[in-house]
């Protein structure tokens, strides 16, 4: 195997004769390419941290300033603040070298003070929010302030082409909410799922809280806000993520899918390859800081944290908390085809390989004749079972020896690459083909996936693609840009002959890869039983994906109506024909306007909302009367959308309290209650257009039909959509089979159903008012 191969590739002994050196060139010469590109890429993260440190100011602008320097001195003009004599004064001589050295440093200092000047002024302005809650409507008129604002923070963030992380060191902290408006928030968005004894009883449990408690625990959250980046991010991360002990198939885990209008080729081993290289070129983007940082309305930035550990990036189980870990560099990526496993190498004299070298290690092992050791075929079962069963067998089993070797392999890859053996199909006349591509992305057959790495690459044998991302490493968003990235560089790089094959020549014979060693006998039996509990555990998850095709944003614009909140009432109404009643309904936010920030839940079912899905019901209600409702629901989400945007949203909040209350053992009846609320409706939608590459007016088949997860609660729907273009809308629906109260295909037709009727609503509005409806404002969305 390799590792050993490595581990002898040089030998020394002392004989009779003298010194006997032995080494593998080969070997060597590898290992001389991988020091060489580390180096390098420590040289390149020092440069674009100095970078980094002044931005919005240029590097170069320190020369410019020090020409300017030393002018005005030998000129004999004084420097600002006469900081050229004042340097001078503790040199040791008044030689011309050190009048340079004089000029040089107080230029130093200037430049530095200029460069903070401009950092923190950009800071100071990032946190201004109030663009957010200016309309968006068609002839509105923009507030002076932000007007001014806008002009301001566009001549900065444009100054100086930025890096990924440039603007890092000027996003803002998280606000911390006072415990009085969240409350108050809190309390609004119960309202519609409380009759009044209970509501008043809730009423009862939050003014206690605000009062006694509610005081000391906020406190401590004040001091955490202060010290930390971010008050919620890193509690977040260990709480929600890696001290969940349930399975991360399904559960945790979600999937993406492949631009299902475009075929680029049939063979397997070419997309594979292209699709490989791709991604490597998007990892090199990161590395270098080359990546374009997201800009909302092209000058405010987000928070491009979370794109540090989208490659070489393992979850490791542990006995009560799991851990990330992060390797720098990884020149390997590992392949999964029909239960066996190589090590692949990608990358040959310090460059990536090319396409057309990575087909060739590709169709070596498509034609290989292994077969899997035993209990290799089903070892990534061990990753879709408890982690705390997980992490005992782990340190059982794979803490040393041929397993710990491979394991290891496995998580300091950049990625998995499984190479599956059946097609995924598309057929808009045969859902059911689209349904079954979304659930082997989602759970595969249980062991078909690594679900601990940071994310695993399904290619069929069609030629298809799709991949299945661990979520605790990043949201969804990061995964979708570089999805997005991936599918249109796919499509314009033209990177597939008339036979279907990668084009291009290897330039050399490329290394093979390396089948994985283990010794699995040990631990057969867990094995099994992983295998058992995985396969009932995707045998109870059911997936719908609806492709809606009678309209999508383009009818929307022209109801003057946010699409995303068009959206949410569309769900609302659905969920409440299919379950006769409204229930607490999730929805995620980013709050990357703020360093390190991830998401914030935004709650659809409001007050407005119940009202509106209640006149809906009530045929005595008027057409016009219906409208006005919708609006005016509209109008509550988008607020709802747009302070949890802005840092005021309800649930982080309280998820923090709940942790300090933990700490402090203290026990609050309010918080209790509130955090064991379920999700039966859990909604996101998966963002597109987040690079300019881009077009769907240029490449209309571009957009990929999104992605999907498992449902939060065993009673409830798990819902994602893509709004993929101005009459297109993916809706990918999940829910337990075991659960009686929900059923994906019914669901499906209600949000089919709701989706008419609220087209119908419309039209007969449009039709009985001519002129268009008062616009209502847009809001921000992701």
């Amino acid at each position: 195997m390799a590792e050993a191969h490595a581990a002898v590739a040089f030998s020394f002994a002392i004989t009779h004769e003298g010194f006997d050196i032995n080494y593998d060139h080969e070997v060597l010469n590898l290992v001389w390419n991988s020091g060489v590109r580390s180096w390098k890429k420590r040289l390149a993260r020092a440069r674009n941290g100095v970078r980094n440190g002044v931005y919005p100011a240029h590097i170069q602008s320190l020369w410019l300033i020090s020409a300017i320097a030393l002018g005005l001195h030998f000129a004999g003009y004084q420097a600002p603040f006469n900081l050229t004599n004042r340097v001078l004064v503790h040199l040791p001589s008044n030689t011309t070298n050190w009048q340079v050295t004089a000029c040089f440093l107080a230029a130093l200092v200037i430049w530095l003070s200029i460069c903070f000047t401009m950092r923190y002024t950009l800071k100071l302005l990032l946190m201004y929010k109030g663009w957010m809650y200016e309309s968006r409507a068609p002839g509105s008129r923009v507030s002076l302030p932000t007007m001014l604002w806008v002009a301001v923070v566009r001549v900065l963030s444009s100054w100086n082409k930025p890096g990924l992380y440039s603007f890092q060191g000027s996003l803002p902290r998280l606000p911390l909410p006072s415990v009085k408006d969240t409350m108050t928030r809190y309390l609004r968005s119960v309202r519609p799922l409380l009759d009044d004894d209970n509501y008043s009883r809730m009423e009862r449990l939050a003014k206690e809280f605000e009062q006694s408690i509610g005081k000391k625990l906020q406190w401590y959250l004040v001091l955490k806000s202060w010290w930390s980046t971010n008050y919620v991010s890193d509690w977040w991360e260990e709480y929600v993520y890696l001290r969940g002990r349930s399975p991360l198939c399904v559960n945790s885990n979600f999937y993406g899918t492949d631009a299902i209008f475009m075929n680029l080729t049939n063979k397997q081993a070419a997309r594979a390859a292209n699709v490989v290289h791709l991604l490597l070129n998007f990892r090199r983007l990161i590395e270098h800081q080359e990546l374009q940082p997201i800009m909302v309305q092209g000058m405010i930035p987000l928070c491009s944290w979370q794109y540090e550990r989208t490659f070489n990036t393992a979850r490791v189980p542990g006995l009560e908390t799991d851990r990330i870990i992060h390797y720098k560099d990884s020149n390997h990526i590992v392949v999964l085809h029909k239960g066996c496993y190589y090590k692949m190498i990608i990358y040959h004299k310090g460059r990536i390989l090319r396409p057309c070298e990575l087909q060739v290690q590709i169709e070596e092992i498509l034609k290989a004749k292994a077969t899997p050791l035993d209990g290799e075929e089903h070892l990534a079962a061990l990753t879709a079972w408890n982690r705390s069963k997980w992490a005992e067998a782990r340190n059982t089993y794979f803490s040393r020896g041929v397993n710990h070797v491979s394991l290891r392999t496995i998580e300091s890859a950049a990625f998995v690459l499984s190479l599956d053996d059946e097609p995924f199909e598309f057929d808009l006349e045969r859902p059911e083909l689209l349904d079954n591509f979304g659930k082997k992305l989602l759970h595969g057959n249980g062991y078909n996936r690594w679900f601990d790495k940071c994310f695993t690459v399904c290619v069929a044998t069609n030629g298809r693609v799709g991949f299945n991302a661990e979520h605790t490493w990043s949201d969804a968003a990061i995964a979708s840009h570089m999805w997005e990235n991936l599918i249109v560089d796919d499509l314009v790089s033209d990177g597939y002959d008339e036979a279907g094959d990668t084009k291009g020549t290897p330039e050399f014979q490329p290394p093979l890869p390396t089948r994985l060693s283990w010794d699995l006998t040990p631990c057969l039996s867990k094995i099994d039983e992983a295998t058992v509990d995985v396969t009932k555990l995707i045998n109870e998850v059911n997936l719908r994906i609806l492709v809606h095709q009678e309209y999508g944003k383009g009818f929307m614009k022209k109801c003057r109506i946010s699409p995303d909140a068009y959206i949410q009432m569309a769900l609302q109404l659905a969920y409440y024909r299919d379950a006769g009643r409204f229930s607490l309904t999730y929805e995620a936010s980013m709050t990357r306007l703020f360093r390190e920030g991830r998401t914030e839940t935004v709650r659809p079912c409001t007050i407005e909302s119940a009202a509106w899905v209640k006149a809906m019901q009530n045929q005595s209600i008027s057409n016009d009367e219906r409208v006005k409702m919708l609006q005016a629901a509209c109008d509550r989400h988008q607020l709802g959308y747009q302070d949890s945007m802005c840092g005021r949203g309800i649930d982080r909040h309280l998820f923090c309290l709940y942790v300090v209350s933990k700490y402090l053992e203290v026990d609050s009846p309010f918080l209790n209650e509130v955090l064991s609320e379920p999700w039966r409706l859990s909604t996101s939608q998966t963002p597109h257009g987040q690079t300019p590459k881009m077009d769907l007016k240029k490449h209309p088949n571009c957009i990929s039909a999104g992605g999907g997860f498992g449902p939060v609660a065993d009673d409830g729907y798990g819902v994602s959509y893509i709004i993929a273009g101005e009459n297109l809308i993916f809706f990918h629906i999940s829910a337990k089979t075991t659960c009686q109260q929900t059923d994906v295909q019914r669901f499906s037709e209600n949000i089919s159903q709701a989706l008419a009727d609220i087209r119908s609503m419309f039209e007969q509005h449009i039709k009985d008012h001519p002129k268009p409806a008062k616009s209502i404002q847009n809001g921000a969305s992701t």
